[in-house]
């Protein structure tokens, strides 16, 4: 291929093909969707850790961890995903 030739279908100004440049836009949302679900996993279980440490009849630390990583990631999440719409 040469300069002058046009680019190939399925190519951008980048030289990436429409799928590449796909995956280059929603990289960023798809790592905060997976800091969403994994702060969740993670709180909720230390909470369950803690509940079995504890001998807790009822899952207080289970549901506490559970809201905490919530709060924790839809924070971290809309802080990704709004800051990269401002630019």
């Amino acid at each position: 291929m040469t300069p002058d030739d046009p680019p190939r279908r399925g190519e951008d100004e980048d030289g990436l093909s429409n799928l590449a440049s796909a995956y280059q836009k929603a990289g960023p949302y798809i790592g905060a969707s997976t800091t969403l679900v994994a702060s969740v996993g993670l709180f909720a279980a230390a909470g369950w850790w803690i509940d079995r440490k504890v001998g807790t009849e009822k899952p207080w630390f289970l549901i506490a961890g559970s809201l905490l990583g919530m709060l924790g990631g839809f924070i971290s999440f809309f802080r990704q995903v709004l800051g990269k719409q401002k630019k």
